[in-house]
């Protein structure tokens, strides 16, 4: 009996010691809500559909400007995307101020690109502050900078709120209800609940999409509000047909040529809209193509990558609009494209839109992936 008691007493010891060995099952935060910006990229419809569907996410964020000069290109087109995957939509400002009068300028500049890109009216348009600026200036400053921001994005229709780094709450400024960047190695444990939201990593990964996300956990409806989202597929809008249309069927036929688009187009992995969309032209840009496809309602051209992927763009509609100019019978002997850095570009975006490695892109221009590109400046693609 002594020896069947001490058996037992030794099994349940070690089983206790075992469960406290093992990793117990835990719930890590919810990816409630992703960042965007012109570090990401263009954003397609798919992606954030993705997003939705895959992993949860019901609101993005979306950086529309910085300072009183920097607006970020890849908003409207990414509003654009969020809204048609079913998102709800917010934005913020990367804050360079630091004075009322500053806060105020860049909080008018803020709204302006806002309304720019898209953003509703009754949407979040927050104030990132987390710059060297801040860091440098005083807590009550601090306060009083942030405020005048929001009283300004406020008046304009906006609500706003203050995105910082938890080290800096209730330090570097006052922060009542905000949005709190935090990342702990384990997130299973909720932070800043009393906050709107804890954005909980930056290196978040959408099998969706490419590289790294910030993505965050929402605690209220302050993100939420004032929208009703619904998903709904991109339709490309097709123009009426003349009575005596010269729309012909389904048909390719070999064409060397170069394409300007006079309106914004996207490249397609595919003669189709339902292929996916990995990047586009703007106008003014040109793209040398070596085949034309009709594929129902649309004309195509096929142009080879760098990666040695084809890729397509649509050249218009087929027996209608045209979406810019073409010259056929082109030939070049030698092969070497080069792109005009425009605001908001990233060695990312760019290296997308050729097909091309973006360590490739920089190391052809002697540069690092992690070197600054100015507006104006001439890159060598290939």
């Amino acid at each position: 009996m002594k020896f069947k008691t001490k058996l037992i007493t030794l099994v349940v010891a070690f089983l206790a010691a075992i469960s406290f060995a093992l990793p117990s099952q835990v719930n890590a935060a919810n990816t409630d809500m992703v960042d965007t910006s012109n570090h990401n990229g263009l954003m397609t419809y798919d992606n954030y559909y993705d997003m939705l569907v895959h992993y949860g996410v019901k609101a993005v964020v979306q950086k529309v400007s910085e300072g009183t000069t920097y607006v970020d290109q890849t908003a409207k087109y990414n509003l654009a995307s969020a809204k048609q995957a079913g998102l709800y939509l917010n934005g913020y400002h990367f804050a360079r101020y630091t004075t009322v009068e500053g806060a105020r300028a860049e909080a008018r500049f803020a709204v302006a690109a806002a309304q720019s890109a898209g953003l509703p009216i009754g949407a979040v348009l927050a104030t990132d502050v987390e710059a060297s600026e801040q860091a440098n200036n005083s807590y009550a400053a601090n306060t009083a900078n942030n405020k005048a921001f929001m009283e300004v994005v406020q008046a304009a229709g906006y609500r706003s709120t203050i995105y910082t780094m938890g080290s800096w709450v209730g330090t570097k400024m006052l922060v009542d209800k905000g949005w709190i960047a935090d990342y702990p190695y384990n997130t299973s444990r909720d932070r800043y609940t009393s906050h709107h939201a804890w954005q909980f990593r930056s290196d978040q990964q959408f099998a969706g999409s490419y590289g790294n996300f910030d993505v965050s956990q929402l605690y209220d409806d302050f993100f939420t509000a004032n929208q009703t989202p619904s998903p709904s597929a991109p339709v490309t809008p097709a123009p009426s047909q003349p009575a005596e249309s010269n729309v012909a069927s389904d048909s390719d036929y070999a064409q060397t040529g170069v394409f300007k688009p006079s309106a914004t187009v996207n490249i397609r992995t595919g003669a189709g809209t339902g292929y996916a969309s990995v990047g586009s032209y703007a106008p003014g840009e040109s793209v040398i193509y070596d085949h034309v496809y009709i594929r129902g309602t649309y004309v195509w051209a096929r142009y080879l990558s760098y990666s040695g992927r084809y890729h397509y763009v649509a050249l218009g509609v087929n027996g209608g609009e045209s979406y810019g100019s073409r010259s056929s019978g082109y030939t070049s002997p030698v092969s070497h494209t080069y792109y005009t850095v425009q605001s908001g570009d990233s060695f990312w975006s760019i290296s997308s839109k050729y097909g091309i490695s973006m360590y490739t892109l920089a190391a052809n221009n002697g540069k690092t992936i992690n070197s600054l590109i100015y507006p104006g400046q001439s890159l060598y693609i290939r």
